[in-house]
């Protein structure tokens, strides 16, 4: 082992904070060092990262925050400079470029006084949108001004109605508490959100398997009943239909273990198990029926109303909230099987809300973990019969026994690992 005190004194022991700012400047700089309009790249920004951080060295030895700032000043001046100088052939005005050196500069000093953690993280995320430039362009060029206001919508009843909301229970058995109810309704529709977000930038340049993954973090029902339409009406494109349809229902299973892991770590590992039993026999299916699809088939984006909808999330936030209410009930007077009755009735169209329902009361004490992986288990089988059954009756019999295949592999799996466990 090193001894890092023998650097005390030298200077020296501060120099993982300049080869981390130095590393920084290195990842940022190479996205920048790709596009043609901008007048900084690979080596500019780490040396505004590594002044970023000298900066705040000199500003905390000097017991002055105003060098630190002179230093920020100093930055954008030089590189507004740059642009005023050479007018840029494109139009491009820089001003991201711009941007992206003063996050620089400031991720440089954040190294400096012990953030260098949080430092690489925001280094990771600015990366990632200067790459991304083009898909963020399209996401927005495709937004409607409804999907805007329904958004804008959510970000006050989540940043500015949350907040204020009682984290008290109330009503019978106390099952309500308005702050963890609405906070469920942000969860969901976040993860909703984020498919919906996604299925907009992607578009059909990318085939069935991310239509059928993000398509099942919108919602696995609406997809299977829009692509068992599709492979009716256009049975040269039936198998592709069956291929989304199954990977939108194993993206479920996935969905279910991470809501499980956010609301009740408690109950994962008894519940993961199950989950992925599922996910596995599920899984072969799919890939059997992958195998049969031609290069040139290319699925229609599915259209979903925006999840983050005021209606849609108080319409969620009213179903979890009465199924809560109703399984703490038919819990209290009739035993596990009252909770399994309901499970078995709500999970036909939504798996969500009677799985947040069994982790909350098991949260409450009023159910133990296996009770409420049952509850999950059967939720999920249930909603899978249903959904066999829809594709059935849209898509016709050759589309339902194809579907059909897949889906009960996954039914299957979860039954005898519900039945082993």
């Amino acid at each position: 082992m090193v001894d890092h005190t023998m650097f005390e004194g030298t200077g020296l022991e501060s120099l993982a904070n300049f080869l981390t700012s130095l590393g920084i400047g290195l990842l940022i700089g190479l996205e920048r060092e790709r596009s043609p309009a901008a007048k900084a790249g690979l080596r500019t920004f780490a040396l505004v990262a590594m002044f970023g951080t000298l900066a705040a060295f000199v500003s905390e030895r000097a017991a002055s925050p105003w060098l630190l700032a002179a230093g920020l000043l100093a930055v954008g001046a030089m590189i507004i400079a740059a642009y005023l100088q050479h007018e840029p052939a494109d139009g491009d005005p820089g001003t991201t470029t711009v941007a992206a050196l003063l996050m620089c500069y400031g991720l440089g000093a954040l190294v400096w006084f012990g953030f260098s953690t949080i430092a690489v993280m925001l280094a990771i995320v600015t990366t990632i949108l200067l790459y991304f430039k083009a898909e963020l362009h399209g996401i927005t060029r495709s937004l409607t001004r409804r999907d805007l206001v329904s958004m804008l919508q959510f970000a006050v009843l989540s940043f500015i109605i949350l907040p204020i909301l009682p984290d008290r229970n109330f009503g019978p058995y106390g099952a309500l508490n308005p702050h963890q109810l609405w906070l469920m309704v942000v969860l969901i529709s976040g993860v909703s959100l984020a498919g919906y977000l996604a299925l907009r930038a992607v578009g059909e340049r990318h085939g069935a398997p991310l239509l059928g993954l993000f398509g099942g973090l919108v919602s696995s029902t609406a997809t299977t009943l829009v692509y068992a339409r599709n492979g009716r009406d256009k049975p040269a494109a039936a198998e592709l239909a069956v291929v989304v349809i199954l990977l939108a229902n194993l993206v479920l299973l996935v969905r279910l273990g991470t809501l499980t892991a956010v609301v009740s770590l408690a109950v994962l590992p008894l519940l993961a198990p199950v989950l992925a039993s599922g996910l596995v026999l599920g899984l072969g299916g799919t890939l059997y029926r992958w195998k049969t699809l031609t290069a040139g088939d290319k699925p229609p984006v599915p259209e979903f109303t925006n999840p983050t909808e005021l209606k849609t999330a108080l319409g969620f936030g009213a179903l979890y909230g009465a199924v809560l209410l109703l399984a703490a009930w038919l819990s209290d007077i009739a035993g596990p099987g009252g909770l399994y009755a309901v499970a078995l009735v709500s999970g036909l169209t939504d798996v969500d809300a009677i799985t947040l329902s069994s982790l909350r009361l098991f949260e409450l004490g009023k159910l133990s973990a296996g009770e409420a992986v049952t509850a999950i288990s059967l939720a999920t089988l249930a909603n899978i019969g249903f959904k066999t059954t829809l594709v059935f009756v849209i898509g016709g019999v050759s589309l339902g026994l194809r579907a059909a295949q897949g889906l009960l592999l996954t039914a299957v799996g979860i039954g005898a690992a519900l039945w082993l466990l």
